[in-house]
């Protein structure tokens, strides 16, 4: 698990780094290493923290094979997405198309972190908490803290910090790109629902008591 973790982080961080500052033709990009720190940065401590206090976690963590064939094509569209999204904040960056001030990047940065410390708070709080959309062995339903005011909160910290990305970056032309992901994840959020309903006993009283999704008062 330990050579999987390393593996799957030195591998995004390749790939990350070629995503964005070859269409930027510059290693110069200061948005690009800004994302860069505040992202794999506190990456690396969350890894860390679950090697050593909680492995069961890290491992499902892991885990990103999809049985469901809907979410497949979900996380499809995703990758699609952020490839696309980090090719264009370069090439604005390249050519100065729609460059953001440098205080909406610092003011996106600290949208960002805030973010990723819900998203730590989440992990804590749900320790059934998988990549993939699936029911395991003993699962119950969570209700307490984030859990008893919205249904989702992970995707609620993951608009957090994929819509502040292309800001953190500096690019208009990238956010628009980002705004797809609110559309991708209500696609993913509905089948996962229904998968939870027919396998997770207790999910529909649930539903019935949280009633928002992912965005308190709104959806």
């Amino acid at each position: 698990m330990l050579i999987q973790a390393i593996s799957r982080y030195l591998l995004g961080l390749l790939l990350f780094s070629a995503f964005l500052f070859i269409p930027a033709g510059t290693i110069n990009y200061w948005n690009g290493w800004l994302l860069m720190g505040i992202l794999f940065i506190p990456m690396f401590i969350t890894g860390v923290i679950l090697m050593t206090k909680n492995p069961d976690l890290l491992r499902k963590r892991l885990k990103t094979k999809e049985k469901e064939y809907q979410q497949k094509s979900v996380l499809s569209f995703a990758a699609l997405m952020f490839i696309c999204g980090f090719a264009v904040a370069g090439l604005d960056y390249r050519y100065g198309w729609m460059v953001l001030p440098k205080w909406v990047s610092i003011v996106a940065a600290v949208i960002f972190e805030f973010g990723y410390l819900m998203y730590a708070k989440v992990l804590r709080e749900n320790t059934y908490l998988s990549r993939t959309v699936e029911v395991q062995k003993n699962q119950k339903v969570i209700d307490t803290g984030l859990y008893g005011i919205v249904r989702h909160p992970m995707y609620l910290s993951t608009f957090l910090l994929f819509l502040s990305m292309p800001l953190v970056l500096g690019s208009l032309v990238a956010f628009v790109v980002f705004l797809i992901y609110p559309i991708i994840i209500g696609k993913r959020i509905k089948n996962e629902e229904e998968v939870l309903e027919k396998e997770l006993p207790g999910y529909i009283e649930y539903k019935k008591r949280i009633r928002y999704r992912v965005i308190p008062f709104i959806w």
